[in-house]
């Protein structure tokens, strides 16, 4: 493929350019993009202008516009993924003292076990959900406990199935935890791979949570942190119902630490710490 001139791989695009992307994003995704994201915009769409040699921006959503597998690539350089073990460890806390003695009550009863790391992004969140479990129910594979793990990135999906991490990513992690649950790769001292263990217990799957769910079960939880943050009003709205009914009857929520339930009673739930919402 030929090298693009200079100018083009600036993947300059005008205002009006940038709003039929902006309602793309939106309409396929509920990406919510100001004008005043517009030069993060261009920097990340230049790499598609590279990969398919357009010269223009007004040809690139010609081509978003008909191939639905360059609206993929489109949602994926504009989505945000960033990730770490534990984040907002509080919910971990949460999720050991209280949703566990659920899941611990239902697993005994012989029923099954869900939760769900909706925007999973590279993979670190349904691994420290799934590790934390493994540690409460060392019996786990005796048990129908499973995380759903879904992102709308196919290409952050494909990180996370691989599960491979370096030391600095694994730092939040104890060094008990990673001997347990990960391994080496090869010969290096600086990269680990998760290992089976952890990995049974994970489905991972391309997901718009826009779209259709067609998950069967309910949940004992659901993770959805740093995700409605990057969705318009309508959007997040949206969402908490479907949440809800997708909820075991006294299931639990999690949101990001800047993401908050604006009606939480209304939307069919009440606060049961920060950022942590049970079914009603």
């Amino acid at each position: 493929m030929n090298a693009m001139p200079p100018s083009s791989t600036t993947a300059d695009i005008s205002e009006a350019e940038f709003d039929t992307l902006a309602a793309i994003a939106a309409n396929e995704a509920g990406l919510s993009i100001p004008r005043s994201k517009k030069s993060l915009v261009q920097s990340r769409i230049a790499r598609r202008f590279r990969a398919l040699n357009v010269q223009s921006c007004k040809e690139y959503i010609s081509i978003v516009e008909q191939d639905a597998a360059e609206l993929k690539e489109l949602i994926s350089v504009l989505t945000t993924n960033v990730s770490s073990f534990y984040r907002e460890n509080h919910h971990f806390e949460f999720l050991n003292a209280t949703v566990i003695s659920h899941i611990r009550e239902r697993l005994e009863r012989g029923d099954c076990a869900r939760l769900w790391s909706a925007g999973c992004s590279s993979g670190q969140e349904p691994y420290s959900i799934a590790m934390e479990l493994l540690k409460a129910f060392p019996n786990s594979s005796e048990k129908d406990l499973l995380i759903l793990a879904s992102d709308i990135d196919p290409q952050i999906l494909s990180k996370a199935k691989l599960g491979e991490y370096s030391a600095q990513e694994l730092s939040p992690v104890s060094k008990a935890d990673v001997d347990r649950f990960f391994t080496p790769v090869g010969t290096s001292k600086d990269r680990f791979q998760a290992k089976d263990e952890l990995k049974k217990i994970i489905r991972f799957r391309e997901l718009n949570l826009h779209g259709t769910w067609p998950m069967q079960n309910a949940f004992d939880a659901i993770f959805c942190r740093n995700v409605v943050i990057y969705f318009d009003e309508a959007h997040q709205t949206a969402l908490w119902p479907r949440f809800k009914n997708q909820l075991k009857p006294d299931g639990f929520l999690f949101l990001g630490h800047s993401e908050r339930i604006q009606d939480t009673e209304a939307a069919g739930f009440k606060t049961s710490g920060v950022t942590i919402y049970q079914r009603t």
